[in-house]
């Protein structure tokens, strides 16, 4: 398929011509990759609101339960020896989910805007630093940043599909958690601060990726950088699109329900993992190097 090929190439730079034996732990890029990653960030928005909101467990208690959710599940993928799309898409889900209510503990506070009808206070513990969402992205981006450069430091490589090592899947997944989160951030205020509201935020960001997709025919602008600006723009797109489904018919959302909404959204990402796994080992039958492969 010719978008599958295409999207792939979001994650391949210039590297040596040195060839050698890896043992693969993360997925190709490819367009099932990119459907996967919007179905587990959209479930994320929908599910960390579930805690925090419908069952009223808060910001602060909910990402601290989160957060841990994301030690375990991160802890079970740096075990595997090899790449497995359950373990793999657990993490991007605890991230996901616990980046959604990082992002709101830091940006949102206790006034009546970001609390239900009628009540007056949200869970147990602090309600929110209340940040705002600018100076909540900023931060997360100058993290982000910090990330990247000690990544690149250490002279390891930006192409995922290259990540062998026990430190560089380290600051992969860190990347991931803080990337989740601003894009929780910025997907947040293109719904509530932009005036653009939850379809117009999530139309948006889909111009976006798509100039990005054209952008990889340009040959001055690599190709790693594109994979991980879209790779942050997906969240805000699962984000606006989370809300768009769960928020009440007033705020221009669906009103479908963080539970239904989650329900379903589990239900797809749970198929494609199931589909994932399958032609994980359809690969392995079929010799197609699923654990050692050449290097680009």
């Amino acid at each position: 398929m010719e978008n599958a090929g295409l999207l792939s190439d979001l994650d391949m730079a210039a590297t040596s011509g040195t060839t050698r034996s890896v043992m693969k732990k993360l997925p190709e890029v490819t367009l099932a990759f990119w459907i996967m990653k919007i179905a587990a960030t959209t479930l994320g928005e929908t599910a960390g609101d579930l805690f925090a909101q419908t069952l009223k467990l808060g910001y602060f208690l909910t990402t601290v339960v989160l957060f841990l959710v994301f030690v375990v599940t991160l802890v079970v993928q740096l075990r595997s020896s090899r790449y497995n799309p359950f373990f793999y898409w657990t993490v991007i889900l605890s991230t996901s989910m616990a980046g959604t209510t990082m992002s709101d503990f830091m940006n949102r506070d206790a006034s009546a805007t970001y609390l239900s009808k009628g009540a007056t206070k949200l869970g147990w513990g602090p309600q929110g630093l209340g940040l705002g969402y600018p100076e909540g992205a900023a931060i997360l981006l100058s993290i982000l940043l910090a990330i990247f450069l000690a990544w690149k430091l250490s002279g390891m490589t930006f192409q995922i599909r290259d990540i062998v090592s026990f430190r560089g899947e380290a600051l992969f997944w860190a990347a991931i958690l803080v990337s989740n989160t601003l894009g929780t951030s910025m997907g947040d205020f293109l719904s509530d601060s932009s005036g653009l509201g939850y379809l117009g935020g999530a139309l948006l960001v889909t111009g976006v990726l798509a100039v990005l997709v054209a952008l990889m025919k340009v040959p001055v602008v690599p190709n790693v950088l594109l994979f991980w600006i879209a790779f942050v723009l997906t969240r805000p797109l699962g984000a606006t699109a989370g809300d768009f489904l769960t928020k009440p018919a007033a705020k221009g959302g669906l009103d479908l329900g963080t539970v239904g909404s989650s329900a379903v959204l589990l239900a797809v990402l749970l198929g494609l993992m199931a589909y994932a796994h399958v032609r994980e080992r359809r690969s392995v039958k079929e010799g197609q190097a699923p654990v050692t492969r050449r290097a680009a």
